[in-house]
């Protein structure tokens, strides 16, 4: 899912989304609740009518977001006390709250309110942000009345086995088309969230789809899939595109280095977005070196057309009985 935070994807337009056949992008509650507010969206006819994108939306709940304020939100199990990030005004969230926001915003996916603990939190801190999760999970669902929106739970428990098993046999009954899979990629090394993931995986059940929040790069994604996550989300591709970065099928591709000055080949021999039909890298190279608007612009459009066909080759591959362990030698080259 692209991301588009204050309910624009950085740098594309909803036309080229299209395009490059985005089936869903995500928008954030804490920011847009901040800016420009949920009743004006709600006013305007809803989020997807107020960005003019009428393929799916799935909000985040914020947590996340709050989370990252350590320095100026208090937790408490009623909600969550915060300063804005962006003029200091003070507010206050409860789950009830956050679903009442993410009922305004009108997204076709909502996620519950949870707390989310940081890599390296003791076994004390991440049983009661699990247990409070869960209670925030019982209020969310209670609260939560729109039949048009469906609502994801969330599977906390940091880099614990027995809380991530604990609280996805929790979250499970509430869990009626999907559930998310939180508090990883939060600064733990690949390895640990590849491990928490295997042990989770023989406990999905078969009909629900999992998203694993956060997490975007091309070999996340495989390894992911390969230990049956079905969705993700990430600020990465838009990002390191805007610094002159590249996902490529040969690898990273750093198009601002000096080596691609004469470069006049595409970027990718086998992409088929609209910047590898029609610009080379020595072009994209002076854009980015030019401080230009659009090298930002192609780069984003490319980098999120290769994760949403290397999803639509993996998707391909379970259909058609492939090994997902073949692609990574087409796809994962980093």
């Amino acid at each position: 899912m692209p991301v588009g935070t204050q309910g624009a994807v950085k740098a594309v337009l909803q036309n080229q989304l299209e395009e490059i056949d985005a089936k869903i992008i995500l928008a954030n509650t804490y920011h847009l609740f901040l800016r420009p507010g949920d009743e004006l969206i709600k006013s305007a006819g809803g989020l997807h009518k107020f960005i003019n994108w009428n393929r799916p939306i799935l909000t985040d709940s914020g947590g996340f977001q709050v989370y990252s304020l350590a320095d100026i939100r208090k937790i408490t199990d009623e909600g969550v006390h915060f300063s804005s990030h962006l003029d200091g005004s003070k507010h206050f969230i409860t789950p009830e709250r956050c679903i009442d926001i993410q009922n305004n915003l009108g997204a076709d996916i909502i996620m519950q309110f949870d707390e989310c603990t940081p890599y390296g939190a003791d076994l004390e801190q991440s049983i009661s942000a699990m247990n409070r999760t869960l209670r925030w999970l019982d209020r969310c669902f209670k609260h939560h009345k729109n039949e048009n929106q469906i609502l994801f739970p969330i599977v906390q428990g940091n880099v614990f086995k027995d809380l991530r098993l604990t609280s996805l046999k929790e979250t499970l009954p509430y869990a009626k088309c999907g559930f998310g899979i939180g508090g990883l990629s939060v600064g733990e090394p690949k390895k640990t969230m590849y491990e928490i993931l295997d042990f989770m995986y023989p406990n999905y059940p078969a009909d629900k789809a999992r998203y694993l929040m956060g997490v975007g790069s091309p070999d996340c994604l495989i390894e992911g899939v390969y230990r049956g996550i079905d969705m993700f989300d990430c600020v990465l591709a838009t990002r390191i595109a805007r610094n002159g970065t590249a996902f490529t099928s040969k690898g990273k591709v750093v198009v601002k280095n000096s080596v691609y000055k004469e470069d006049f080949s595409k970027l990718d021999d086998e992409c088929d977005c609209y910047t590898c039909k029609n610009y080379t890298k020595s072009y994209l190279r002076h854009l980015i070196n030019a401080g230009e608007i659009s090298g930002g612009i192609l780069l984003s459009i490319h980098n999120l057309r290769y994760l949403i066909k290397l999803m639509k080759n993996m998707r391909e591959a379970i259909i058609n009985g492939e090994t997902l362990r073949s692609l990574e030698r087409n796809f994962i080259k980093l």
